[in-house]
């Protein structure tokens, strides 16, 4: 235990006091808490590597370096397939399939975004901003058919800041604003510890089984 950091702690608590729903069919004791924390960790990496390298994506495209995007863009769909494997172990290939062209849509919608801002296209950065609300609602019913314990609509707005995380950083970039790109870090690498300890908290909620 000596090993988990305060936020690891807290999701602890938290789980805790979840898996002490009477929904539940497994107790708290059979849960291994060094396990939670490892899945804990494996997604909040693969999170913050998204946004890293979507941010690449970004920075590289309002400053008209191809070769860099396109690199960037490589792992950022890597990065994706990596995401959408972590679910196959408890709800199978399909879902992990599923998953990924979600949340490619996802990417696409801000590569669109990011393409419009670069261009001076207000009216195609409205169609990639309805492309990535009504991806976010399509994850959000995704997640919530497959696991109760992701409600729609928290995971809609969890899903929904993330997008809006990338619009105002292509702001940031096209204006050449360097200083602010870099204060817009930190939120949105915490706003993705929230995506990745919301799913920990379901799936071990879900799955307690796999857990202890």
């Amino acid at each position: 235990m000596n090993k988990i950091c305060q936020s690891e702690a807290v999701l602890v608590l938290a789980l805790v006091g979840l898996m002490s729903c009477e929904h539940e069919q497994r107790p708290v004791g059979n849960v291994n808490l060094a396990h939670v924390v490892d899945t804990q960790e494996a997604l909040r990496d693969l999170w913050v590597g998204h946004i890293f390298w979507v941010r690449h994506v970004v920075l590289n495209n309002a400053t008209h370096n191809p070769v860099a995007r396109d690199a960037a863009e490589k792992e950022v769909v890597a990065n994706t397939k990596q995401l959408a494997r972590t679910m196959t172990s408890f709800y199978g290939d399909a879902a992990s399939e599923k998953l990924f062209s979600l949340l490619a849509i996802n990417d696409c919608a801000a590569q669109e975004y990011s393409d419009a801002t670069v261009a001076g296209n207000k009216r195609q950065q409205d169609t990639a901003l309805a492309h990535l609300a009504s991806n976010a609602d399509d994850v959000a019913i995704f997640l919530n058919g497959i696991n109760p314990y992701l409600p729609k609509d928290t995971i809609c707005g969890l899903i929904a800041a993330y997008g809006a995380h990338h619009v105002f950083q292509i702001a940031q970039c096209q204006d050449k604003d360097y200083a602010h790109v870099g204060a817009t870090w930190p939120a949105m690498r915490q706003h993705d510890y929230v995506i990745a300890d919301t799913v920990t908290t379901a799936l071990v909620k879900q799955f307690p089984g796999k857990f202890s």
